[in-house]
Parts: structure tokens; sequence; C-alpha cells
């Protein structure tokens, strides 16, 4: 279970690195309107994360790798993700699928158009329930990475330092 989780951790690292890379939304600005982006879901870019069999990623603004970034997160049906947290505050919306939170022992089931966030480190585990795919949207205020929870230092460092 160690091993798989230094591998998740790894590969969802690699996989931010090639979702920041391959996305380039479309941008719109108007002199002195600002701008905007406008993705349809057909032209999101997802790639696999490697080593985590059923995880994608889509990054649609930032870098998630460096710092703040909105992306989407998909999860084959039953993928689940032990005991972690992410340094960066985020906040989610559940497009698709139901999510099964793990949050201080209690799971919390999550339907399509649900909200969840996590600041300061807060620990939980993740679960796509069977009957289908889950997306979800995250909106990351910071570098994003997983932590896996009873982890040496040590090893949570050199998992960040693959990203």
């Amino acid at each position: 279970m160690k091993q798989r989780t230094r591998s998740i951790v790894g590969a969802i690292g690699a996989a931010l690195l090639v979702s920041s890379v391959a996305t380039i939304p479309v941008v719109a600005q108007a002199k002195g309107a600002g701008a905007s982006v406008a993705t349809a879901a057909a032209d999101l870019k997802w790639n696999d994360v490697p080593d985590a069999p059923g995880l994608k990623m889509a990054v649609v603004s930032g870098d998630p790798a460096k710092g703040a970034a909105h992306f989407f997160i998909k999860f084959a049906p039953g993928f689940a993700a032990p005991l972690h947290h992410h340094s960066a505050d985020h906040y989610v919306t559940v497009v698709a699928g139901t999510m099964v939170m793990n949050i201080d022992g209690k799971d919390v089931k999550l339907p399509p158009g649900s909200y969840f966030s996590f600041s300061g480190k807060k620990s939980h585990m993740t679960k796509c329930d069977a009957g289908a795919e889950c997306i979800l949207f995250n909106d990351a205020r910071g570098k994003w990475d997983v932590v896996p929870e009873g982890a040496p230092k040590a090893e949570a460092k050199k998992a960040d330092a693959k990203k």
C-alpha cells in the first residue's frame, strides 16, 4: 500500500506537468474589456496519470505544478486514494459521478453538483463510487500535491520534488 501511494503521488506530479503543457485554452481579450476563457467539454485535453490507472487530469488555467490553477480530475469507477492531504487550499465541485470523501472517519457521499473544500492540509480519503466515473473541477490556490499521511517527511519531500 505504501509503495502504491508513493507511485500515485509521483504519477500525479508527472501528470500535472504534462497537463499544464498540453492544454492551451481559448483566450479572448477585447481592448479594455478584460479577458475570458471558454473551453468546451469535448476540447478538454485529458492526460493519463502515469502509474495511477484510472486517474486523468485536464488543466484549464495556471500550472498546478508551480502554483494556483484550475483543473478537472477524472476518476475511474471505484478508484480510491488512501489517507492523504494537499498543501494548497482547494475548492472543488463534483461534475459527474458520486464521490465518497472520508473525513475524520466518516463517509460523505457527494453526487453531481456537490461542493467540498479542504484547507490547512486537512487529511481525507477519496473514492469514486463504482457506478460511474467521477469528474471534479478543482480550484487550487497553490502548488498542487498529494501527500500521503504517515509518510516520513523525507518521502513526502521526495514525492514533491518529482513534480
